[in-house]
């Protein structure tokens, strides 16, 4: 034969060995839930003890088996995935999708010591929610989000305007801080009324600290802080939606989306939210619900630098037209006498930036400012309210050898003006402060945290508040232990912070200048984490805590009917509780968080110890989901368990309210089924209040003198009219059905 014809066969045989050893290749991808690729995941075959790793595309390449054999893949901060593989079905390209593990120890927190640190390494026990967590009960408003997180509890404060407040381990709203991406954007008047139009589609996760946090937030972090961390433009879809509604015709719509403009990144987000259609289940002719409509839009900035150091720049802007009263009320009645209603309009404007300084050191300049204007009427009585804070915040991070360093200057002006008598003159208060912490590493598995803050309050003069934790993990860091306490502070303003004293209802009496609150506490913190060969995952998370309160001002209802009466506590004031989370994942798709807090918040005035009003002892919450990957269906079921609260009765010698003065426990429990599409696309649907329960069940009424809101019938035998004895939602079942759509290239 011809050397040509040796060369032709020769050139074959390669061709054939090549395309053999290509169709030998197994291939695929692995994304995450969002439909992003994950980096770095470690993906190999059972029996083998050579894998390979994903490339930035998720892509990853394996020798094919020649029998049926099972597929691992782990990825830092994802449930770990098993999947049986069949050389003769396998199809090339096939996509693995990795759930996130919510509470990795592995993931990175920002909450607990104003720096990034992995939850793991964290002296301060940080609990964080991702996105995903709060798509197994999809809502309009954090605020209702946060009912199936243990511990936290969203609480109606009125029955007409369904404001409300979220309480941590039992304690009241305005203990609590909410921040937008660190910074302490809620507070004062949006305590109550703006915790509403954060856009969700733009929510990276939630961070909850449960204890105080005055060391480094200041005033109001005396319960705990949650802070709302948005996605960077840089993992941001390109454009994100999610628009859903309900049988009660409330109507919810979520935009995002993402562009670059030279070297800037921006993420810009839309929420709309509606509500029209006045309801009257219960018959008392006020409406069960609010009637709203609301608008916010987010827009942050992040701008590249050559030294790779931060600087970034955010707005949102907010207005909301809610009103709840009788059933016939319109506009024309409003701050009328004919009609009653509970109207606000809400102007809210926040900014808020970072701005790395340049050079070798860590210094990092945070500042914002907020406006808030209320024009509201609680039926004649008007409340015009204008409020103005601005906060700016340099901090210096230094490590040195087994210490890592942070200091800061901080300064916080408030503006704050009303049409309340309480309020003689606008109130201007300045409020410099200056803090250090030193987080020292003792030991590979010991670290000390030890903190203090000095605030000069213009009004109320110098404030001191140490604090001091302590973490150590074992070796395989599988568990952890922190033991911490703390001392903060709070300066009360009821107006912004208590809605009681703004409904008209009752005259607002004041004893004497409040003081500010101080409180000490107490908190253990243990994590232990089980992996099981399967890839399975079951952690616990198990704390206790105790605060201590003087100063503490507690509203009383119930000296004189027509009045709500303040004053500081001439006593003390305790919360204390344990509380325990479960959480379990299988890579099967099942997957379960289950959580109960026990807890006796109470205060002590001349030897008299009295339940604090609106809390329960006890509650409960879980979320339960599986996801069916053949045909891309999940099931998620969320619930809680409240149990009984001390509530605001009305009772004088002429009248004695059948209304109990103790609720009974209730549950919220929800489901809902969803379709993941390849391309990005989802719809989901379910039930909310499965059981159909509302405050009004087995009660005479709910607001007390409904049928003569403005009292114009004398007789002193009736009770006065009254809308705060509410507890819980007054919303009953109702279907819900949506759409989501994420595409990220």
């Amino acid at each position: 034969m011809s050397k040509t014809y040796y060369g032709l066969i020769t050139a074959i045989l390669i061709l054939c060995h090549s395309l053999s050893s290509y169709a030998q290749q197994l291939t695929g991808y692995v994304h995450d839930t969002d439909g992003k690729p994950v980096e770095n995941a470690t993906v190999r075959l059972e029996g083998n003890k050579s894998g390979t790793k994903t490339a930035t595309d998720g892509k990853f390449e394996l020798q094919m088996p020649t029998a049926k054999s099972k597929l691992s893949i782990r990825a830092i901060g994802y449930i770990s995935l098993q999947q049986n593989i069949d050389h003769n079905t396998y199809k090339s390209g096939t996509i693995f999708t990795l759930e996130k593990d919510n509470h990795s120890l592995d993931e990175v927190v920002v909450s607990g010591t104003l720096k990034e640190v992995s939850k793991l390494e964290s002296p301060i026990p940080v609990e964080v929610y991702s996105a995903k967590f709060f798509r197994s009960n999809p809502a309009p408003t954090i605020f209702e989000s946060l009912q199936n997180i243990n511990g936290v509890r969203p609480q109606i404060n009125c029955s007409i305007c369904n404001t409300g407040d979220i309480h941590i381990n039992g304690l009241e709203g305005p203990y609590t801080m909410v921040l937008i991406d660190g910074m302490p954007i809620v507070s004062g008047l949006s305590t109550v009324y703006g915790l509403n139009g954060i856009p969700q589609a733009l929510i990276e996760r939630v961070e909850i600290v449960k204890g105080p946090a005055s060391t480094l937030y200041g005033s109001e972090a005396v319960g705990g802080l949650i802070n709302v961390i948005t996605k960077a433009p840089s993992n941001a879809p390109l454009f994100s939606l999610e628009a859903f509604g309900t049988t009660w015709q409330e109507y919810n719509l979520d935009l995002g989306g993402k562009f670059n403009v030279g070297s800037a990144q921006s993420l810009l987000g839309v929420n709309y939210f509606n509500y029209s259609n006045p309801i009257d289940k219960n018959n008392d002719n006020f409406t069960d619900v609010t009637l709203q409509d609301r608008l916010s839009i987010f827009n942050k900035w992040n701008f590249a630098r050559k030294d790779n150091k931060t600087f970034s720049i955010a707005g949102r802007y907010v207005y909301e037209d809610r009103w709840g009263g009788e059933m016939q009320w319109n506009r024309k009645y409003r701050g009328g006498k004919e009609v009653y209603a509970e109207s606000i309009y809400t102007k809210r404007w926040e900014l808020m930036g970072i701005y790395d300084l340049p050079g070798s050191e860590n210094f990092s300049l945070s500042v914002s400012a907020n406006g808030h204007n209320q024009n509201s009427y609680y039926g004649e009585t008007p409340y015009m309210a204008d409020q103005r804070i601005f906060f700016g915040q340099l901090t210096w991070n230094k490590t040195l050898k087994n210490h890592d360093l942070l200091t800061g200057l901080a300064y916080r002006y408030t503006y704050y003006d009303d049409n309340t008598p309480a309020t003689d003159e606008t109130s201007h208060t300045h409020l410099p402060g200056l803090f250090v912490q030193d987080e020292i590493t003792l030991h590979p598995q010991h670290k000390l945290l030890l903190g203090a803050r000095y605030d000069y309050n213009s009004i109320h003069g110098s404030i001191v508040s140490p604090r001091g934790n302590y973490k150590w993990n074992s070796k395989d860091k599988s568990q952890v232990l922190r033991v911490g306490i703390g001392n903060g502070y709070r300066v009360a303003n009821v107006f912004t912070e208590d809605h009681a004293a703004l409904t008209g209802a009752r005259d607002v009496e004041f004893e004497e200048d409040l003081k500010p609150e101080t409180s000490w506490n107490g908190n253990i913190n243990y994590v232990k984490k089980f992996y099981a060969d399967n890839g399975s995952v079951f952690a616990i998370d198990a704390s206790a805590f105790y605060t201590y309160f003087t100063n503490k001002i507690i509203p009383d209802y119930e000296t004189d009917v027509k009045k709500i009466i303040y004053s500081n506590l001439d006593g003390h004031a305790v919360s204390k509780g344990i509380s325990l989370n479960l959480d379990w994942a299988h890579h099967s798709g099942l997957k379960a968080m289950i959580g109960g807090t026990l807890m006796d918040v109470y205060s002590e005035e001349n030897d008299i110890r009295e339940w604090q009003m609106l809390t329960e002892k006890f509650m409960g919450t879980w979320t339960i989901g599986y996801k069916i990957k053949p045909i891309g269906l999940s099931i998620d079921y969320t619930g809680n368990v409240i149990g009984p609260m001390r509530l605001p009765v009305l009772t004088h010698d002429d009248y004695i309210d059948p209304r109990p003065d103790k609720s009974k426990a209730f549950s919220i429990q929800n489901i809902q089924l969803t379709k993941h599409f390849k391309n990005g696309f989802e719809v989901f649907g379910g039930v909310k209040n499965l059981l159909n329960w509302t405050p009004t069940k087995g009660l005479p009424f709910l607001i007390s003198r409904a049928h003569d809101p403005f009292e114009n019938i004398e007789d002193d035998s009736l009770p006065p009219f009254d809308p705060n004895y509410v507890y819980g939602p007054n919303q009953g079942i109702r279907g819900f059905l949506g759409v989501r759509y994420n595409l990220f290239r």
